[in-house]
């Protein structure tokens, strides 16, 4: 029942699409089936759930509009009272961009490089009429302060490419808060943020939900995130509402099976491996920097990895994680220090490297999307290495093939697709067969989780580990997920500014005293903890009155 602080109200919501198959006849599809809820004024709602699950779609909707071909095919959608799906598109046009604003998850790809900030942030309030230009400027500049960017008298004047990603994301916020609306909808963004960036911009944003009574529905996929934010939450499968109710009970007392699943993610039980007293790789005081740069990217970086052990290469972004990572590889040569790999030093660049060298080192890339041919099928994939590297051909190979299907848990039935018919984990499984199908010693992966769901992301690291035991196989885990390194490391490399900051066993190196910049990073992971957000800004702020 609906009361006067109600803003949003949601009734049976449906939403589908019609999807084209490449060799099949277009049919419709359902992504949204009859969900509804009720939003009030200076709430927050956090719709949680796995990608497909018709989050983005949701709150697109609230918005009446569909992204991509979707269409909105049954349901209600009020605002304030207002049936916006059946009114003209004049009138949506005058709601968007005031009444109601969209936060989307990538600021970078949202602004437009060619222009300042503040005319960008001012645009839509100015093409609404609500207030002067010079009004809005001064709006701006609260909103700016408000946030916590710096200088913000002028920070307006800077381009796009001249402010963090953080700050770029904060400034987006501001963005949808200059026209005062009633509701604004946050599409997961903190995602694309290292954690020491995510828990100021996540800090902000609700400090600015909380001065402006505005609603907000705020989608993510990471529970622990929404949970700082969200009085409520609603979490979403295949379209559908799993369960709905307030922010601590989902929590600490879930009641489905899937919520359940989500709310213990990642309680990967890996017990740290015996030392060999061997070392598979060995770098050894690497400094590099990129060609035509005089910035010295990586400097004086040393760490070892064991045989079947995993090392986890832990960092910010510009930490030099993926640098270290190219250098071992061959893709970068280092202006100093050396590689070796099984007890023989490797040439620097990839044009030094035997094929048995390229053999046994392998790697697995963040986005497996741009990681595979579209135009080939899952087994053309995965049996170029076998043909390459091993010289297969016919009955053997596809023998060879089936094994390596059935060692990823999707099976020979998966050979004849092609990556566009494959999910997102599905893909990366895929990638993880090609990276075997080389019978590697050491297999590097940059971050092949973090773009994936927490429960989809848990089952490749529960893949990887099984296969580790299996094959024997070393890796040397590029991320900054520090849920990920305490799931799956045995020891730890700690990066920053290029410099390798704390190193060792895991046990060692997660246990305090930390320095600075490790404790850092180990506080700025989001826990299933309602108050979590408040203890660690709490604790920050106790550190700086302690320096």
């Amino acid at each position: 029942m609906a009361t006067e602080q109600t803003l949003l109200q949601v009734r049976d919501l449906q939403i589908g699409a019609t999807v084209y198959p490449p060799d099949a006849k277009p049919h419709d599809i359902e992504i949204v089936k009859g969900v509804s809820f009720d939003l009030a004024k200076g709430r927050v709602l956090g719709l949680i759930g796995e990608s497909g699950a018709g989050k983005s779609t949701i709150g697109l909707a609230s918005l009446a509009y569909g992204r991509g071909g979707v269409r909105i095919t049954g349901g209600e959608i009020f605002l304030r009272g207002q049936d916006i799906l059946n009114i003209n598109k004049k009138d949506i046009r005058s709601i968007r961009g005031s009444k109601v604003c969209y936060v989307a998850q990538s600021a970078a790809a949202a602004f437009n490089p060619a222009h300042r900030l503040m005319d960008q942030v001012i645009e839509a309030a100015r093409e609404n009429g609500t207030a002067s230009k010079a009004d809005l400027t001064g709006r701006a500049i609260t909103l700016f302060e408000s946030l916590g960017l710096p200088d913000p008298q002028h920070i307006g004047n800077r381009y796009p490419h001249q402010v963090s990603g953080g700050q770029l994301q904060r400034i987006m916020t501001a963005m949808a808060l200059c026209s005062e609306p009633d509701l604004i909808v946050f599409d997961e963004p903190t995602t694309a943020l290292d954690v020491t960036t995510q828990i100021d911009v996540l800090a902000a944003i609700r400090n600015a939900i909380k001065q402006t009574g505005v609603a907000a529905l705020y989608i993510s996929h990471d529970l622990a995130v929404v949970a700082q934010i969200a009085d409520e939450m609603m979490v979403l499968r295949n379209g559908e509402v799993v369960e709905h109710g307030d922010t601590r009970q989902i929590i600490e007392a879930p009641v489905q099976e899937y919520t359940r699943a989500l709310v213990n993610v990642r309680a990967i039980d890996h017990p740290q491996a015996a030392d060999t007293h061997t070392s598979l790789l060995n770098v050894s005081n690497i400094t590099a920097s990129y060609p035509g740069s005089a910035e010295t990217v990586l400097s004086d970086v040393s760490v070892q990895l064991q045989p079947g052990h995993t090392l986890a290469v832990v960092g910010e972004s510009g930490s030099g994680k993926s640098t270290l990572a190219r250098v071992i590889t061959g893709l970068l040569a280092p202006s100093n220090g050396t590689v070796e790999f099984d007890g023989r030093q490797l040439s620097a660049s990839l044009d030094g490297r035997s094929r048995d060298d390229l053999r046994q080192l392998q790697m697995i890339y963040q986005m497996a999307d741009v990681a595979m041919n579209p135009r080939q099928t899952v087994k053309t994939i995965i049996g170029r290495p076998l043909s390459f590297y091993f010289g297969l051909r016919g009955k053997e190979k596809a023998t060879r093939i089936h094994e390596l299907l059935e060692s990823i848990e999707l099976g020979p039935e998966y050979a004849d697709r092609y990556p566009a018919e494959l999910s997102g984990g599905q893909k990366q499984r895929v990638c993880i067969a090609r990276a075997l199908a080389a019978k590697p010693k050491l297999i590097i992966c940059d971050e092949v989780t973090s773009a994936l769901d927490p429960l989809i992301a848990d089952g490749i690291l529960k893949l990887l580990l099984n296969l580790q035991q299996r094959e024997q196989v070393a890796y040397l885990f590029v991320t900054h997920d520090i849920a990920t390194v305490k799931a799956i490391a045995d020891s730890i490399a700690v990066m920053y500014q290029g410099q390798v900051v704390r190193y060792g066993p895991k046990s060692r190196v997660l246990s305090p005293p930390f320095d600075d910049y490790t404790d850092l990073l180990l506080s700025s992971v989001p826990e299933m903890d309602v108050g979590w957000l408040d203890n660690a800004i709490a604790g920050r702020r106790m550190e700086s009155a302690g320096h």
